[in-house]
């Protein structure tokens, strides 16, 4: 689930199992295509999908701060 923080509204939403990181980055740019902007933080809970090579990429390609 990707939650903007200060709204709480939902941006996206993925069932699954398990989910890669290259997976979760894919769901963020996708939000981040549909809103035209990009956050300047993200937040998460240290999960090993959000912690991954491909999550620490894709927040230096995008300029996002984790």
């Amino acid at each position: 689930m990707i939650v903007n923080a200060l709204t709480r509204e939902c941006l996206g939403l993925v069932a699954g199992t398990s989910l890669s990181g290259a997976r979760v980055a894919l769901e963020l740019d996708a939000v981040i295509a549909r809103r035209k902007a990009r956050p300047r933080t993200c937040v998460s809970d240290n999960g090993t999908e959000l912690t991954s090579m491909a999550i620490l990429k894709w927040a230096k390609a995008t300029g996002v701060v984790r």
